[in-house]
């Protein structure tokens, strides 16, 4: 069914990164959602005032929140295409985080609200009504709550859309309270206990977190959320791969919203190559770069030496000092500069952010001795810094 809608909707559906091809997924993603979630709000509340169920209502108009949800997201997703101008040179892009942002709030609203009923319907119980269909509907409607679900977590991969995978973990959200509706109405069948309340209490808790965990996952870009690891490594594997560029480091990332980004690396050239030469590649990288990745970066060269068989002996050992200390330590831009008394070694540090000041100041301390080992005549000059890239990929 998925792959229908999309080849039957959305035209050119699978040049994904071109924004009118992005702006129709949006749209088909909105109008599926908007149908779907009115017609399962006007089915539960007929279905909870029949059989005088609040976890049936409190369902019921959980739907309505949703279908307001795809109006929002229809409304964001049109809204984010909007191209750049003189007071937004990078785009709106963001507007669609935003627009998922207000997605969080609604369904918080929500789930407060029917906190609210669902305390009233513990202290006064009303009596519940029966029937094997009410329960057979709520199974459907599950079904279909599945497969929108589904449907928007396939749709959001496919364009990296922050509102469709946020409208998409409502969904299955959905599926939890349905699940728990049910189970209120069974037992009451069974042995005549009226626990909707309670049920309803629990399903209004679901709500309230799975709308807090949307929030977090629409503000952390608005905030600036450090990079995937996946795209750290792509874009450094990318710029290394041409001939010319020794190493990188110090990769920056801006999100300008989905497959919008701007990108900033210190690209290692070597010293003894031409200028000229060195910047012609650079600049061919980022002319690739925008064109295969879809990313504008920006690269600052840093010359380093290749072919000084002692600058490569001290790296050597500078590396296996970080390695004894901490082997997530790293370090770049190493320049050795002799004077009369003492030779400085120049380079930065990259630590872990774990590290407070203290063991910033312990480790400067433990390299530089373990330098002056080597060597009495070593001075370490080291610039402490953190990486832009997220340690913990399960944060993304």
């Amino acid at each position: 069914m998925t792959e229908y809608l999309v080849k039957r909707f959305v035209r050119d559906y699978e040049n994904t990164e071109n924004a009118d091809v992005r702006t129709a997924y949006g749209v088909l993603s909105s109008i599926v959602g908007i149908c779907c979630n009115l017609l399962l709000f006007a089915t539960k509340l007929l279905l909870g005032i029949f059989s005088h169920s609040i976890s049936i209502m409190a369902d019921a108009f959980n739907n309505l929140s949703d279908a307001a949800s795809s109006i929002i997201g229809f409304v964001g997703v049109k809204m984010a295409q909007k191209p750049a101008d003189g007071d937004h040179p990078f785009g709106h892009g963001r507007i669609e985080y935003i627009s998922a942002f207000i997605v969080a709030f609604l369904v918080i609203q929500v789930g407060f609200s029917l906190f609210k009923n669902s305390i009233g319907k513990i202290r006064t119980p009303q009596e519940m009504v029966f029937h094997g269909k009410i329960v057979a509907v709520l199974i459907m409607s599950i079904g279909v709550k599945l497969w929108l679900g589904f449907f928007n977590r396939r749709l959001g991969k496919k364009v990296h859309s922050t509102v469709m995978m946020a409208t998409a973990a409502d969904s299955l959200g959905d599926v939890a309270t349905t699940s728990a509706t049910i189970f209120s109405l069974v037992v009451f069948g069974m042995f005549g206990l009226n626990i909707d309340g309670i049920v309803g209490l629990a399903v209004s808790v679901a709500v309230m977190i799975a709308g807090v965990n949307i929030a977090k996952d629409t503000l952390a870009p608005l905030i600036g959320q450090a990079i995937d690891p996946k795209v750290y490594r792509e874009i450094k594997e990318f710029v290394e791969q041409y001939e010319g560029i020794v190493g990188t480091h110090d990769l920056i990332v801006h999100n300008y919203g989905p497959s919008k980004s701007m990108a900033s690396i210190h690209a290692e050239v070597p010293s003894e190559q031409d200028i000229q030469v060195s910047h012609e590649i650079v600049d061919m990288i980022e002319r690739e770069c925008l064109r295969k990745l879809g990313i504008f970066l920006v690269i600052h060269m840093d010359p380093v030496e290749t072919h000084n068989a002692r600058v490569s002996a001290i790296k050597d050992t500078v590396t296996q000092i970080l390695a004894g200390l901490d082997s997530r330590l790293e370090f770049h831009d190493l320049r050795v500069v002799d004077g009369t008394q003492r030779v400085n070694l120049i380079f930065d540090l990259v630590v872990p952010r774990d590290y407070n000041e203290h063991m910033w100041e312990t480790l400067r301390v433990r390299i530089a001795e373990e330098m002056q080992k080597k060597d009495s005549r070593f001075w370490c000059v080291i610039t402490m810094e953190n990486s832009f890239c997220a340690e913990n990929p399960d944060s993304i």
